[in-house]
């Protein structure tokens, strides 16, 4: 997740850092910034220069731990995405 912001521009990452901030201090919050992916993902929708801005996150104890973050470029969300996701909470959680 570090990585894939890292390679973002400066004015990407402002945006999308506000947007994660405000899901932050504003949850529980809904469309059009944040729609449930699968139970227990979620999804921030960041507007960046050249697309939309998908971060992957998940509520855990009162928290936001970001999972996974990408430039969505198809209408549904790519199985490999959520399932890196799913995987990355499953770790965080501390399970198999």
């Amino acid at each position: 997740m570090r990585e894939w912001l890292k390679g973002l521009d400066l004015e990407d990452r402002k945006v999308i850092g506000r947007d994660i901030q405000t899901v932050q201090f504003g949850w529980p919050i809904g469309m059009p910034l944040v729609d449930n992916i699968e139970r227990d993902i979620w999804e921030v929708r960041s507007k960046m220069k050249n697309g939309i801005g998908r971060v992957l996150f998940a509520m855990i104890e009162g928290e936001i731990v970001l999972l996974h973050g990408f430039v969505k470029k198809t209408q549904a969300t790519p199985d490999n995405d959520k399932k890196l996701a799913r995987n990355r909470l499953k770790e965080v959680k501390g399970e198999k």
